[in-house]
């Protein structure tokens, strides 16, 4: 069995609060979970089927397959445990390379002296095999390497994404502060969306949702919306697997057309941005875009889901503005969207209690470093009103 066909222990990082949403993507692939922390998944993978994770998954940030464990007690040890590592058989000494770290060990005090240890032990390993060294900087479009150092053990990753899997490629225009792609994904799958049913976004921002949404429906894999990924920076990189991988990601897509997806936000310039992004990710022609007010959105004859991502008041001290705005979101949803199910993604309680409708589930996530929630409200004819 070659080196390629044998399957290696491969983590999958994802932000935080993302984790289930990413297990069940790989479950869905075929993948075995072996671990689950906040930050990541621990699966099983040949190199072959971590490129097509690379491909396929919507809710992660890396595929990190694991090359060494060492034991190092500090900078040195773990310079000279590193040079002992067949460097040679994985990195091209005439490429680039590029070092990152999680490092929680009591002898450093520097967090970029161990980048620069690991990155010193492997060029002096390829100088010491075959003379030459290869470049190194901060740039993640090369060949990426990922330590990751808790007290006395390492461990030693090849990334085999680079820039993070949220980076698509498609949001060439972002609106004020955008919803990261993964966390769009996740609140999508979290709504069980599948493109049977219309989507409504009001206060689309960047289109980020919508686009998303688009893309799920048409089982479009993100990974091809870009072309630059770590694994073909590594030496012998098998180029024809990839392109395998990239024709059988190419068949996944469907045919027909979703429901209606519709996007709306009251700033013109919102709209121009989810526009030029949605023909960037090849999906313009899937939603209909509208200048409005929220309350003003039209909606589809069928019911289907409402989400709206509205402002936080976090960062700039407006919830007192905010207010008035959820009060208006609760009853644009009791009146106009009366048999839909409905949701909103915010964060803080007093924004919350000022949509006045009874919440049927929450589901907590990060955004930005903001403890967020996905608000479900079923929305039946007359739903109940929850009195200040």
């Amino acid at each position: 069995m070659t080196t390629q066909e044998q399957k290696r222990k491969t983590r999958v990082t994802c932000a935080p609060s993302l984790a289930p949403y990413l297990k069940a993507e790989l479950e869905q692939l075929g993948f075995d979970c072996l671990s689950m922390d906040k930050t990541g998944v621990e699966t099983l993978a040949t190199t072959t089927e971590a490129m097509r994770l690379n491909l396929r998954l919507r809710t992660a940030f890396h595929v990190l397959q694991r090359f060494a464990d060492i034991n190092c007690r500090n900078a040195d040890e773990l310079y000279s445990e590193a040079k002992r590592l067949p460097w040679d058989r994985v990195i091209d000494s005439a490429g680039f390379i590029s070092i990152s770290s999680n490092v929680r060990n009591e002898s450093i005090t520097n967090s970029m002296f161990p980048n620069m240890r690991l990155k010193d032990a492997i060029c002096d390993k390829l100088v010491q095999v075959g003379g030459k060294r290869p470049d190194a900087g901060s740039s993640t479009d090369g060949m990426v390497v990922n330590l990751h150092w808790v007290d006395n053990k390492a461990r030693i990753y090849l990334n085999m994404t680079g820039r993070k899997l949220s980076d698509r490629g498609y949001r060439k225009m972002p609106f004020m502060a955008p919803m990261r792609e993964t966390i769009a994904a996740s609140v999508l799958m979290e709504m069980k969306y599948d493109g049977s049913r219309p989507l409504v976004v009001p206060m689309c921002g960047s289109g980020t949702i919508a686009i998303e949404a688009a893309l799920m429906a048409k089982q479009r894999a993100p990974g091809l919306l870009r072309s630059n990924y770590s694994c073909n920076h590594w030496l012998h990189a098998d180029k024809n697997a990839w392109s395998q991988e990239r024709a059988d990601a190419k068949k996944l897509m469907v045919k027909d057309d979703p429901a209606p997806i519709i996007a709306s936000d009251i700033e013109p310039e919102a709209i121009e941005a989810t526009k030029k992004n949605a023909v960037t990710a090849g999906v313009d022609h899937l939603i209909d875009f509208h200048i409005c007010d929220f309350s003003e959105t039209p909606m589809p004859e069928e019911v289907g889901d409402v989400v709206l991502h509205g402002e936080y008041g976090i960062r700039l001290g407006e919830d007192d503005e905010l207010i008035s705005t959820y009060k208006r979101i609760g009853d644009f949803m009791k009146t106009t969207c009366s048999g839909w199910d409905g949701y909103v993604f915010t964060s803080g309680k007093p924004l919350i209690g000022a949509i006045r409708l009874k919440v049927s589930k929450r589901t907590p996530f990060i955004n930005a470093e903001i403890d967020c929630r996905l608000l479900r409200y079923e929305l039946y004819k007359g739903s109940k009103v929850i009195e200040a």
